[in-house]
């Protein structure tokens, strides 16, 4: 009698005494995985690990994790010039005091660092 594996096109493999199950994991796709999507799986591996797992073992993590590398990525460039010209935080203030620019800079990356954690990376 075939197991219902069997009757799916599933093939096993003799170890020992038990027959176990030729199991891969579906190719995914290469994109990169930078800093935002190492966070990500960072976060999920020791907070979420039932969704990690799943994801896992679906094929579907590198997937998950390039499209918050790209979104966060993405998001982040955006806010940080966008809370700059909100800011006054321009070329010309570069130019004249370099240190105001410096903190004001940092600052405005800092806020949206924090923000992009919480929504996309502890989300």
């Amino acid at each position: 009698m075939k197991s219902l594996f069997e009757q799916s096109g599933g093939t096993y493999t003799m170890q020992g005494d038990y027959r176990m199950p030729n199991l891969t994991v579906p190719a995914e796709d290469e994109r990169p995985i930078g800093v935002w999507g190492q966070r990500r799986q960072n976060y999920l591996k020791h907070n979420r690990k039932v969704l990690y797992y799943n994801l896992l073992t679906s094929g579907k993590l590198h997937s998950h994790l390039a499209d918050t590398e790209e979104q966060a990525q993405a998001l982040f460039s955006r806010l940080v010039k966008e809370y700059a010209e909100k800011e006054g935080i321009t070329e010309q203030l570069k130019a004249t005091n370099q240190m105001k620019w410096v903190q004001n800079t940092n600052c405005i990356r800092t806020r949206v660092y924090d923000w992009i954690m919480e929504t996309y990376i502890y989300n």
